[in-house]
């Protein structure tokens, strides 16, 4: 039986969350996790220390602040390159002396099932960031409103709700509606968690808001995203905005547009991508600018996330890992139609999938981007992707992959984004991988041919049309 509990964040100390405690330790000033790598350039002000440290001066002049206090109501903040400041909890912005005033507000382009988990964690920690929903159609605002303008978490059983955020809508598609809205305040901390055939055309509508000050959180799936948006929208390296990734092993399930089911407890790995490619001279693990800082230090704060900071090629490997999972068990229940375990102690599968991994694996081991990087063979051997692939599938047995629920709605995958990526890349290595490419198509085809269903259409060729008529009119 579903028990609901509704926390009102708007209350002082309210946070109840996912386990949260009302202890009086949480109401310490924002801190980073010790464990958190720190990138060159940033100094190591994140301990939980509640004294007021001096400052450090580096060779080249600059100051870095090496500490955290909490003084009259405010948290200190040191941002880059000795830019520091005060986060006001009584103000919407964080004051530093060198960028003028960074806002607090994070915005959270769509209604992914990673986004509202965010905007639900978020919600729940002591002086909670502002936090808007940037939102395309006016059918999903009328359901914001009719859902009581709150998000729901169902975990074990127990229904969480959490409220207190605003709305946006940022295009719509009524007759003789305007495409965009007339607001051109810039957007300094954007959460991505549309799904990534959108993400594209969503962003073109707001990219007139996001410039180089700007931080993109990408949580959705799939790889190639950050290449398209900058081939197609943000093309200048030099005034693009910065991409983090967040790399998310939790376990959600869509229930409706504002609500979703948490059954499995995961992490969120985040990280800042070089702003010009792992292939450029850019170093690595690129400095944080203060919005990508913030954003960082915010998301690290939740307990429930349970975010974590890693280094560029760290997160690009973790990228990888969650890939495969996708391009082999999404993809294969969908052409078998069923579920996660369905995939198990089936002989004819597991060649099929062996054939898949041995593809991929050689793709992955080839990348110029990943050369030189210990451990590269043992970690994305064929092996070793088959005991995790086994592993997750007997872990969600019971349960549907994301893809085939989306393809039983007659929704667009996001096939070209994780199988459509291993055959990109090995067509750019000269690795022709035939089985993912043929796999690909036959989910694509699966696709159409679902989505045909619903709108009550007959997958019939179009050219046997004629005929199909003129034998009909002579049995007239």
């Amino acid at each position: 039986m579903k028990r609901d509990r509704v926390v009102n964040h708007k209350q002082v100390g309210a946070s109840f969350h996912l386990g949260h405690t009302t202890s009086a330790e949480q109401y310490a000033p924002p801190v980073r996790s010790p464990d958190i790598p720190v990138p060159p350039g940033i100094g190591n002000d994140g301990e939980n220390d509640d004294r007021d440290r001096s400052a450090t001066k580096l060779s080249n002049g600059m100051v870095r602040v090496v500490s955290t206090a909490a003084v009259a109501g405010k948290s200190r903040y040191s941002g880059v390159d000795g830019v520091r400041g005060d986060i006001s909890i009584a103000e919407d912005t964080v004051k530093t002396t060198s960028i003028g005033a960074l806002p607090r507000r994070i915005y959270i382009l769509g209604n992914g099932n990673v986004g509202k988990l965010v905007a639900h964690s978020l919600a729940g920690i002591p002086n909670r960031p502002p936090i808007t929903f940037l939102l395309h159609y006016q059918g999903i605002v009328n359901q914001w409103y009719k859902g009581g303008k709150s998000i729901e978490i169902i975990q074990h059983g127990t229904s969480e709700r959490s409220s207190g955020f605003d709305v946006e809508l940022i295009s719509s598609h009524g007759p003789g509606e305007p495409s965009y809205l007339q607001t051109r305040s810039t957007i300094h901390s954007l959460v991505v968690s549309v799904k990534a055939p959108a993400t594209v055309e969503a962003l073109s509508t707001i990219a007139h808001r996001l410039g180089r000050e700007s931080t993109l959180l990408f949580v959705n799936d799939g790889m190639g995203i950050l290449d398209e948006l900058n081939q197609k929208l943000f093309t200048d390296p030099e005034t693009r905005p910065r991409y983090m990734v967040g790399v998310s092993t939790h376990g959600l399930r869509t229930l409706s547009a504002f609500s979703s089911e948490l059954y499995g407890i995961g992490t969120i790995g985040l990280g800042l991508l070089p702003q010009r490619g792992f292939g450029a001279s850019e170093q690595a693990s690129p400095i944080l600018s203060p919005s990508a800082r913030y954003v960082l230090r915010t998301m690290t704060r939740t307990t429930s996330l349970a975010a974590i900071g890693l280094t560029a090629i760290d997160l690009y490997q973790l990228q990888f890992e969650k890939l495969v999972s996708k391009a082999v068990v999404d993809t294969l229940t969908v052409v078998f139609d069923c579920r996660n375990g369905g995939l198990l102690d089936n002989f004819g599968v597991t060649r099929v999938m062996r054939l898949l991994i041995s593809e991929i694996s050689l793709v992955i081991r080839s990348l110029p981007e990943l050369q030189g990087i210990p451990n590269l063979d043992l970690r994305f051997s064929p092996s070793k992707l088959e005991y995790q692939i086994v592993s997750l599938a007997k872990t969600t047995a019971f349960r549907e992959s994301s893809m085939l629920q989306e393809v039983k709605h007659g929704r667009m995958t996001e096939i070209d984004y994780s199988t459509g990526y291993i055959v990109r890349r090995g067509k750019d290595l000269g690795i022709t991988c035939i089985m993912n490419y043929m796999l690909m198509q036959m989910v694509k085809g699966k696709q159409n041919m679902e989505s045909r269903k619903l709108e009550g259409r007959l997958p019939v060729d179009k050219s046997e049309l004629p005929v199909m008529e003129q034998q009909t009119s002579r049995k007239q």
